[in-house]
Order: C-alpha cells, then structure tokens, then sequence
C-alpha cells in the first residue's frame, strides 16, 4: 500500500511538473510571434537520400520538383488524352496532371566525389528548385568536396547549377561528359534552330569549364568501378553510368525514362522531350530490357524520390519497383 501511494504521488507530480512546462512553451511562442502553424510553407532542407552500393557512398539529392497539367503534351504525344489519362488513372494518379522531379546523383567513391548533374541552378530558385547546393550541405558535403563533375547530357535542368553568380559552383572539380553530346551543343550550326536556347545555355554554363573537361564514349570510364554507356536519342549523345564495387551495382539511367508510368509501361509512347523520339524509344527499350533481366538496380533523374528502384517486365513495358529497405542488406 505504501509503495502503491508513493508511485500515485509520484505520478501527480510529474503531471504537475509537466503542466507549467508545456505553459511556458507556449508563452514563449506566443511572446516570441512564432509560426505555430500547420502551413506547409514552413522552410525545411530539400529531401536527401543516402546509402551504399558496395563501397561506394550515394546521395541523392531532390533539386526540386513541379506539377504540370495536360500529361499528354508531354508523355505519349501520339496518343490521346484519353489513352495517357487511363493509364495514369489505373496506377492510382489523376489523369490530368504529373509531377516532375529532379534527382541529382553524388557518389564518393572513397577516393573521388563524384557529382552526376547539377540540377536547375539560380535559374530554378524563383520557382522553388535549385536546391542542390543546400542538399550538399544537408548530406554533411560542401561545393568544394566536389571533385569530378559528370554531365549525363546537356539540357537545361542537368547544367543548370554548373555556374553560381558568374563563377563555378564546384571550383575544385574537374568534368567529364558524352564527346558526341558536347560536340553537338557547342556547334553553331544550332544557331536559328529550335536547339538554340540550348545552344546558348551550354556556352553560357558548360564551355567555359572546357579546359577541364573529359570527354567520353561508349564504355568510356570516368574512374575505376564507374563507366558510360551510350543512350543516345533525349538529346543527341545522352549517356548512363553504371556504378560496380564489391559485385553491387547500380545504373544511372539519367532521362532514360522521364516518368515512372507513362515512359516505363508504354516506352514505345513518343515524349516531347526526347530530341530523336524513335531513338529514344528503342534506348528505353535496350536499357530497361537489361534492367530488368539482369534484375540490376538504377536510378533515374526525374523517377520519384529517392527515384532509386527496379524494373520488371510486363506485357507492353515495364513495372518500376521502388526501393526498399532491404535494399541495403
């Protein structure tokens, strides 16, 4: 009885100890004119994702991400509204709408920090994107750390981020990318074309790093355990990077695929972006044909966050399988 009345008295002072506690937190939010509310406005580091394949440290970093209505103006060109939207409404997503995201890659190697693609950059920030560097800094690395920068190709949301206020935004990196898809960018025969922005974009944030670039082709290594791959027709010299250490692997498929629905489960559909779409569609085809028998792991650019996954094969395409926690067994 004793023991019972002393735990009972105990526990009335604990509530009453808590009470005053929680009062005086909410005074000095009050006195404070804190934000106490559920606005989902609230400032918070953009969503990073960390993990291993083999020795290799990954971080993927969500450079930002958008909605866009009318699906079929972008996936499936060739197709009806009607057809895009009931495949999108028989994986659970309105048929009126997406959301793309954007996926940037660093990958330490122990020896190397290896940076696949810089995201949307200054140019992005009005609109809530270019949050790579802020991302880097969430996952506990700076600019600087930056050793290589791989450009996967050369459209404005991959070398977006390559320049900040007029200087380099990785100072101590050197670069590699695609020979046939710098090549073509730089080349003035762009001008007066509808690859003209494009054009001007790459002069404007890729040339200058030129003296430092490495330029590649199929099977071309960037360092040892990291290799390229054509996959040409998104843009003219498009390349993927598979990533080896210790027997695991990983696949950076870059724009590959553009929509974890609509690009995977029918990638013969025409997409706007894709600059070569017939091209395009049998790099789709190739690619996630190998992904899926070879049962390897990949991570695409605009996949939803962390956009790490699988793929199996099913009747006209393919099924993305996002990753899970044993993923990392």
């Amino acid at each position: 009885m004793v023991s019972m009345k002393r735990r009972m008295l105990l526990g009335s002072a604990g509530v009453a100890l808590a009470a005053p506690m929680i009062m005086t937190r909410a005074a000095i939010a009050q006195q404070s004119g804190a934000d106490t509310s559920m606005n989902i406005d609230h400032a918070m580091p953009p969503e990073t994702h960390r993990f291993n394949v083999g020795k290799f440290e990954v971080v993927v970093v969500k450079d930002g991400a958008r909605p866009s209505g009318n699906p079929q103006e972008t996936f499936g060109t060739n197709q009806s509204v009607e057809t895009v939207g009931a495949l999108l409404e028989a994986n659970f997503l309105p048929p009126d709408n997406f959301v793309n995201s954007f996926a940037p890659v660093l990958v330490n190697t122990g020896s190397e920090v290896i940076l696949f693609d810089t995201g949307l950059g200054e140019g992005g920030r009005a609109n809530g994107l270019g949050r790579l560097a802020e991302g880097l800094t969430a996952a506990g690395y700076k600019r600087e750390d930056v050793s290589i920068v791989v450009l996967t190709h050369m459209h404005g949301d991959h070398i977006g981020g390559m320049m900040e206020g007029g200087q380099p935004a990785f100072p101590n990196a050197r670069y590699v990318t695609g020979q046939t898809e710098y090549d073509f960018w730089v080349d003035t025969a762009r001008a007066g074309t509808p690859a003209e922005n494009g054009h001007n974009a790459v002069l404007a944030n890729v040339q200058p790093m030129a003296e430092k670039m490495t330029f590649i082709g199929d099977g071309g290594e960037v360092v040892s355990g990291i290799t390229g791959m054509a996959a040409f027709g998104h843009s003219p010299g498009h390349m993927i990077y598979r990533l080896e250490s210790e027997g695991r692997q990983l696949v950076l498929t870059a724009d590959t695929a553009n929509h974890f629905v609509l690009s995977l489960q029918r990638p013969d559909w025409e997409v706007r972006f894709d600059m070569d779409k017939a091209a395009a569609a049998a790099t789709r085809a190739k690619v996630f044909d190998m992904l899926a028998t070879d049962k390897l792991a990949f991570l695409g650019y605009h996949m939803p966050f962390p956009a790490v996954g699988y793929v199996e094969k099913i009747d006209q395409g393919y099924r993305y399988v996002p990753k899970a926690y044993q993923f990392d067994i």
